[in-house]
């Protein structure tokens, strides 16, 4: 027994020095997960001094400005158009349906499709040569140039081309010399975008276009703004169904502002005859 209590003093002298034990979480009564709830807190609450909300850090795209084609204007409606207004001027066109009856429409269309001395013309463009997909027949006591083709003059019209112009003078109260003639075969003949805006023509020209024949779609398109870079996509756009003894008057700054074409229609039968006429002077720098 002595030995026994001798080996346990041994042993406890060996014994490091005694250290108080922390109660558990559970001893102190505070719960374990309403700790960790509030370390968490304190955590987030560092990190939000410290870094921005994520609301900062949304990415939110830039709105994208649509651009909408605006739908062509659509005339078919007796009387005067205006189609523009800029610092050119004042761009109008007058539409008179009928200007020719029906009946005396068909006769001149004849006569001019056989007695007309129509031709086919060809141009050259970067070494290549092209015929034009329409014929025609120039009338006038000066030349005529466009696309760099010159037509000769030709003083000798036509009696019946002569009686249409008086006509288109008294009701327009305008004055013409000159006729450029155009006969469309088919749906497949046509003519491209441009302007009537020759230097011989002098400033803000007026064209008389009637027409025989076919009904063909008159399409007109406003020349671009020089920051649009000749970009047509945006541009405003008139169309103007011309009819069988159809007259259309383009008048006012329409040459400068504006380009026109009458482009191949599948959908047309038969051949079309289109008088443009119109005033040509020998010095436009005297104009």
């Amino acid at each position: 027994m002595e030995d026994k209590r001798q080996r346990a003093r041994v042993q406890g002298g060996w014994a490091g020095p005694v250290h108080t034990r922390i109660p558990s979480r559970a001893a102190s009564g505070v719960s374990s997960t309403s700790n960790a709830i509030s370390s968490t807190a304190q955590s987030q609450a560092r990190r939000e001094k410290q870094i921005p909300s994520e609301r900062q850090f949304v990415f939110k795209a830039p709105e994208e400005v649509v651009r909408k084609v605006p739908e062509p204007i659509i005339i078919e409606k007796e009387g005067q158009h205006e189609i523009s207004t800029l610092p050119s001027g004042i761009s109008r066109v007058r539409l008179i349906p009928g200007f020719i009856d029906s009946k005396e429409a068909d006769w001149i269309f004849e006569q001019l499709l056989q007695e007309v001395h129509w031709t086919q013309r060809t141009h050259s463009k970067q070494d290549l040569s092209y015929e034009e997909p329409r014929l025609t027949a120039w009338y006038g006591e000066l030349p005529y140039t466009y696309s760099r083709l010159t037509l000769k003059p030709n003083p000798n019209w036509h009696s019946l081309l002569i009686m249409l112009k008086d006509r288109i003078e008294e009701i327009t109260k305008r004055t013409f010399n000159s006729l450029l003639c155009n006969l469309y075969r088919n749906e497949k003949d046509s003519v491209d975008w441009h302007s009537d805006d020759e230097p011989a023509l002098g400033r803000n020209p007026v064209i008389a276009s009637l027409s025989f024949g076919a009904t063909r779609m008159f399409e007109m398109r406003k020349k671009p703004l020089p920051e649009e870079n000749e970009d047509y996509t945006y541009v405003q756009r008139v169309r103007v169904p011309l009819d069988h003894g159809t007259l259309l008057m383009m008048e006012g700054a329409t040459q400068e502002d504006w380009q026109h074409r009458v482009p191949k229609d599948y959908h047309s039968r038969g051949a079309r005859i289109n008088l443009t006429f119109r005033t040509m002077y020998p010095d436009p720098e005297a104009m």
